[in-house]
């Protein structure tokens, strides 16, 4: 030993014994070394199922927001129409939400959150960002029945703002279909003319838009031609709408308040 520890003549003999024996320490610790992989391939798994569902419930969450903000935009992108809209009155004007919708056939009535406390009357008018949507008929003290021009009980004095020609504007109970009563067959109208309102009866501002002319068919016999009307307001989707008080609506209002002072 003595003599090997210091010449070293049998290291090739240690050297063959090792590797010989290798297998033989690698199968026996085999099992040890499965079950550290084991372990950790659990804990990893376990990891990164946790992690995906951390990030699935982020997902969510973000996706959410963004609905949200595009909801918000879309809402934004509404009343800025309305105050836009609500300029070119240059009426007194009030933005009111539509909390109801009354679905019967060839009925057509909305329900909006402003009432009698906020000033709403019998008769006024209701228009959106588009065009004239209808007038109220019923007024609770915090909410209204409106009755929209597509209602076949309603009648709205128009004109063709091409050349000033009037006619009646009757709702047929059909959301996009308007028709103008009284117009003779010689009439000078054409499909795509500009329909606003005339302000005759005093409840509508006048020359705020009612629709465009869609069609026109003339009957052999009939003295009137069958005229059609698409209506410039949004009635099917509008959300929000405004409540518009006349210049002669207010003054009366004002000699109200006026006289009860008294």
């Amino acid at each position: 030993m003595t003599v090997d520890h210091r010449q070293q003549h049998l290291e090739n003999v240690r050297s063959v014994l090792s590797t010989l024996v290798y297998p033989i320490q690698y199968v026996v610790n085999l099992p040890v070394a499965a079950t550290h992989w084991l372990s950790a391939s659990f804990v990893t798994r376990s990891k990164l199922l946790e992690e995906n569902e951390r990030l699935n419930q982020e997902q969510l969450k973000l996706n959410s927001r963004l609905q949200r903000f595009a909801v918000l935009e879309e809402e934004n992108k509404r009343l800025r129409e309305l105050l836009e809209s609500s300029i070119e009155l240059g009426e007194r004007v009030l933005v009111a939400q539509l909390i109801e919708v009354d679905l019967e056939p060839f009925r057509r009535q909305i329900v909006i959150n402003k009432g009698r406390n906020q000033g709403a009357y019998d008769g006024q008018p209701i228009v959106d960002a588009g065009g004239i949507m209808g007038q109220v008929i019923h007024v609770g003290p915090f909410s209204s029945t409106v009755l929209l021009i597509t209602d076949p009980t309603h009648a709205l004095p128009v004109q063709i703002n091409r050349n000033g020609l009037r006619a009646i504007a009757v709702g047929t109970g059909q959301d996009a279909i308007l028709s103008l009563e009284h117009l003779p067959t010689n009439a000078d109208i054409h499909e795509g003319d500009l329909i606003v309102s005339s302000g005759l009866g005093n409840r509508f501002p006048r020359g705020y838009p009612v629709g465009t002319i869609s069609e026109i068919n003339f009957v052999p016999g009939e003295p009137f031609a069958r005229v059609s009307v698409l209506p410039s307001a949004n009635l099917g989707k509008s959300r929000e709408v405004l409540l518009v008080w006349p210049h002669d609506q207010i003054q009366k209002q004002e000699l109200n308040e006026v006289a009860a002072k008294e």
